[in-house]
């Protein structure tokens, strides 16, 4: 049962308070180096009472904070902290789960993605990790890798679900403005300028910024296709103007993809054909611009890409094979969650070359860490997740739902989807969709069951 306001959740409170005195007495009569620790503790107390109070308010102020890539602005100015700037924020995500989890319920996600990766981990301890993996960074991987869908695992509320949709449609905005903001203070550059192509960057990657567009993209075309609200509409053209700044070229393709799918397919009562004609004829005309501002030299990522200027600027053609040679090494099985980042080893010459590590393919990496065994349990979990939340949600919602996994499994094959900053938000917003399908599904059934039954009491009537 969730605690909710009730007792147990002031219940819990009075024996933090409590644990509060009792250390704080303990350095007083004791040990003066047990003080810190009760600070600590009476800091930990003031910050649950506000989460657990607030929870809704405090999970879409994470997220948006998620989206801003703190490990990256936050990390110019404490270098050599990335890592651990990134753990701290999924803990506090994980934190905020179980903080839902009491308020709200739990619920069993029985077919959630979070349990393949718990598969791999077991499957990998039992092989054998890899030479230069241990268990416990395996364990830390583990925990990063199933991070973003345990907000599955609670009930939720319509107002939470509410809350995080809405910041998922303006994490891109809110990146971009937080970018200018400390490009103002001379802190972090607003664009990023890689060998004369020009890329927002906002407060973090341009990647990054492309990947959360291309989620408030789906989540405010989700929304138009309930309400039919313009302001909806207004943010879809937004995202999309950023997902061009970004250069995101994979990001911006699925974009696209969901939202014609959904214009030229798609029945709405919310948001009728003769609305989206002008919309489509729009794009049509501002094709042949692109297409000309492309025929030159641009400075513009997509567009010199589109002029067949630059060639695989990632350079996945290099870092691929190795992934490719360690999945050999280990076919069925892999190498234990977390093998991946350590295929290539980062003081490498091709590490340094290409700035990453890490092999931009989900497909490749997941191969590594667990063998086909564990890809083909990822992608049928991912795929039974879909289905599984989407079969009695509006048929608006299931259509776009399922064509954001469809591209989701492509865009996987040049992207790192799973362990990048974006999959927090991506599979956040993804839990709150799912949830105010159920969520309306039971309010349905129980309207249902009330009629029946007055009509029931209706008849009885009659007959007495």
């Amino acid at each position: 049962m969730p605690l909710g306001d009730g007792g147990g959740l002031h219940m819990a409170l009075l024996v933090g308070v409590a644990g509060f005195l009792v250390a704080t007495a303990a350095g007083s009569l004791y040990d003066v180096r047990l003080l810190p620790v009760a600070l600590a503790l009476g800091l930990l107390i003031c910050i649950g009472v506000l989460v657990v109070r607030f929870p809704v308010a405090v999970s879409a102020a994470w997220l948006l904070l998620a989206g801003t890539s703190p490990e990256m602005w936050l990390g110019d100015l404490m270098p050599g902290y990335e890592n651990t700037i990134t753990a701290v924020v999924k803990v506090i995500g994980l934190a905020l789960v179980g903080v839902c989890v009491l308020r709200y319920g739990p619920r069993l996600d029985t077919v959630n993605p979070a349990f393949a990766f718990m598969a791999m981990f077991i499957t990998g301890l039992a092989h054998g990790l890899w030479p230069t993996l241990t268990p416990m960074d395996s364990v830390r991987s583990l925990i990063g890798s199933a991070a973003p869908f345990a907000f599955s695992f609670s009930r939720l509320s319509r107002r939470w679900c509410h809350a995080i949709i809405t910041a998922t449609i303006w994490v891109s905005p809110v990146i971009v403005m937080f970018g200018v903001l400390l490009a103002a203070a001379g802190l972090r550059p607003l664009f990023t300028d890689a060998d004369g192509v020009l890329r927002l960057e906002g407060s973090t990657h341009p990647a990054f910024l492309g990947g959360f567009a291309m989620t408030g993209v789906y989540a405010a075309l989700v929304e138009l296709y309930r309400d039919g609200r313009n302001k909806h509409l207004v943010m879809i053209v937004v995202n999309f103007v950023i997902l061009i700044a970004s250069g995101a070229r994979a990001p911006l393709a699925c974009a696209l993809v969901v939202t014609a799918a959904a214009f030229f397919m798609l029945k709405s009562t919310q948001f009728q054909a003769r609305r989206r004609i002008p919309l489509v004829l729009a794009g049509a005309l501002l094709l042949p611009v692109a297409v000309g501002l492309a025929s030159g030299s641009s400075s513009i990522r997509l567009l010199n890409v589109l002029s067949s200027e630059a060639g695989d600027l990632s350079g996945r053609d290099l870092i691929w094979p190795k992934f490719e040679a360690a999945w050999d090494a280990s076919p069925i099985v892999g190498w234990g969650i977390g093998a991946g980042k350590n295929v290539v080893d980062p003081d490498s010459l091709l590490a340094r070359l290409l700035g990453t590590t890490a092999a931009h393919n989900e497909y490749l990496r997941m191969g590594v860490d667990g063998g086909y065994f564990g890809l083909a349990l990822l992608i049928l979990m991912m795929a039974v997740w879909a289905i599984r939340w989407t079969r009695n949600a509006r048929p608006t919602d299931r259509f776009i739902m399922r064509a954001v996994f469809i591209c989701f499994a492509v865009h996987s094959f040049t992207d790192n989807t799973l362990i990048a900053a974006t999959a927090s938000v991506l599979f956040a917003w993804i839990s709150a969709v799912f949830a105010r399908g159920e969520l309306e599904r039971e309010a349905a059934v129980s309207g249902l069951r009330a009629s029946v039954a007055a009509e029931r009491r209706g008849d009885a009537a009659q007959v007495a």
